[in-house]
């Protein structure tokens, strides 16, 4: 049964609350849901070009927003994008379009895919929950913004090694206690 637009979006929240801050996978991301400075941008869209458009129309929502009232988004994609390796060649569209765009420097992609795997790791890994999410999304983040916080944290460079360690112990039949639906990834 396929699922609404509202029951998409709260998934989508709800994996950001408690995989990704929860566990503290991104230390950056609780300020910046608690200043609900979040964009959360769903879209229904399958096309291609329907999904370039919308994430151009997201970095212009972006650009044009105060730092305050739109710090970073996720676009989320739920009917689209299912297999990795199209959402891998749409991400690197969409880094080509931030290029087109004279926007490099100002933003950088961060991705997420139910079936995300790292080169070089085993579809079953478990360091590849660490971007795993209900739906593919992209993350458009200010870079500015990401400047300012890296700065500000001791060891940015160990928090990917932290995460994989994190899941390593916790197990993925812990990880699914705490969110039950990556049981479908």
């Amino acid at each position: 049964m396929r699922k609404s637009s509202e029951q998409q979006l709260l998934i989508s929240r709800q994996w950001v609350i408690q995989i990704v801050v929860g566990l503290n996978l991104c230390p950056f991301a609780k300020p910046v849901l608690k200043a609900d400075s979040l964009r959360y941008a769903i879209t229904q869209e399958t096309e291609h070009a329907a999904l370039s458009e919308f994430f151009l129309s997201e970095l212009e929502a972006i650009q044009l927003s105060d730092e305050g009232e739109i710090a970073t988004t996720l676009m989320i994609v739920p009917n689209a994008l299912a297999d990795f390796y199209d959402y891998l060649d749409f991400l690197a569209h969409c880094e080509q379009l931030i290029k087109e765009a004279s926007l490099e420097g100002e933003f950088q992609l961060a991705s997420f895919h139910p079936q995300y795997v790292f080169a070089g790791e085993s579809s079953e890994a478990i360091a590849n929950y660490t971007n795993r999410s209900p739906y593919p999304m992209l993350h458009i983040i200010r870079e500015a913004q990401m400047s300012r916080v890296l700065e500000n944290h001791p060891d940015p460079d160990s928090i990917p090694k932290r995460n994989i360690q994190l899941l390593q112990k916790l197990g993925k039949a812990e990880l699914i206690k705490k969110f039950p639906p990556l049981a479908d990834y």
